[in-house]
């Protein structure tokens, strides 16, 4: 079988694709053919040694997948030959066939397609444990998203909206903030690029609190970072929750005056760990996600789809922040 796989520490260059032995599968694991492969920031980093986690080398980016179960290891029970499935998997999804941990597999709905399913789990998986485990997003409340048209800023857009929330939406563009109206912001903004010295640091929070209201933002999902987190929170409400999510534009240093001011909670969100951590937890929420996909609420927006063969394109489009929504590579015989 095919596999991207990184050999060395650097960008989506040094990734090559070679053959390697398909998989067996043991005691409680399956191997699934692989039909689409969502991209993520993750896999930016994680082949520049930049990510949280460093898997040995040679391993194969993409860190969710959807496909079909082709074999089952003794012990499984709750998934078979032939069912249809998508999963996140912290990396390895970029090949042909993948073996797992069978509990990491969840089947999906015949009304899925195989590039919505890998574009799912961890976009739609990050920002609803974001608004609703750590924001605590109530009906009624503001939500300001940064990067609204991302993979995790669009996704807590369309939630935000589906848990009565007033969405207000940021984005490095027009193109992008129309997007997000689309897809249930009642607003937006456009924010220019940064970085900003001090006079550009106030206009930006200016257009923020403009943005927001007289009353500020509830909640602000920050998958951004950079100068724009200061900025941003400066147009926080009353004990609002500013959710750090993710830093494209740079690792942010908060002046903490402002949380007392506010009387305000600054709140990391690291899904993947909170995954582990409390699988239970995890479970129903992802329940609760499929729910509100197959009655419509939220349904991923993929812009792009590149094969396999070119991956590393794929991952360099995500990387060059100039990606709409959700970048899927998909393998030559997925439909």
């Amino acid at each position: 079988m095919k596999a991207l796989l990184s050999t060395q520490v650097g960008g989506p260059e040094t990734l090559v694709i070679e053959d390697i032995p398909s998989p067996e599968p043991g005691p409680g694991m399956v191997v699934v053919s692989v039909k689409a492969v969502g991209v993520n920031y993750p896999d930016v980093l994680i082949i520049e040694d930049k990510y949280q986690f460093k898997p040995p080398r040679p391993f194969s980016p993409g860190s969710e997948i959807s496909g079909i179960v082709k074999s089952v290891g003794e012990g499984v029970k709750d998934l078979k030959v032939g069912d249809r499935v998508l999963g996140n998997i912290g990396s390895g999804g970029m090949r042909e066939e993948l073996l797992i941990e069978a509990s990491r597999m969840v089947p999906i709905p015949d009304s899925m397609p195989y590039d919505e399913a890998a574009a799912f789990l961890m976009t739609y998986g990050t920002s609803y444990y974001g608004l609703k485990d750590r924001g605590f997003l109530k009906s009624g409340e503001t939500l300001l998203v940064l990067g609204a048209a991302g993979g995790v800023g669009l996704a807590a857009v369309e939630l935000g909206k589906a848990m009565g929330a007033r969405v207000i939406a940021a984005a490095s563009s027009q193109e992008k903030v129309d997007l997000a109206i689309a897809h249930g912001a009642e607003s937006g903004v456009v924010y220019p690029h940064g970085p900003f010295d001090r006079d550009g640091q106030k206009a930006l929070a200016n257009l923020f609190k403009e943005a927001c209201g007289p009353n500020g933002a509830d909640v602000i999902y920050d998958g951004v970072g950079g100068d724009y987190a200061e900025a941003s929170l400066r147009s926080i409400a009353w004990e609002g929750r500013f959710l750090v999510v993710g830093f494209p534009a740079g690792i942010p240093r908060l002046p903490l005056n402002l949380t007392l001011l506010k009387s305000c909670q600054v709140v990391g969100v690291f899904w993947g760990a909170a995954v582990a951590r409390d699988p239970v937890a995890h479970q129903q929420n992802v329940k609760e996600l499929l729910e509100l996909y197959e009655t419509g609420k939220i349904r991923p927006h993929v812009s792009e789809h590149f094969p396999l063969s070119r991956a590393g394109e794929a991952i360099s489009h995500l990387a060059s922040r100039k990606a709409l929504g959700k970048v899927v590579v998909m393998m030559d015989d997925a439909r």
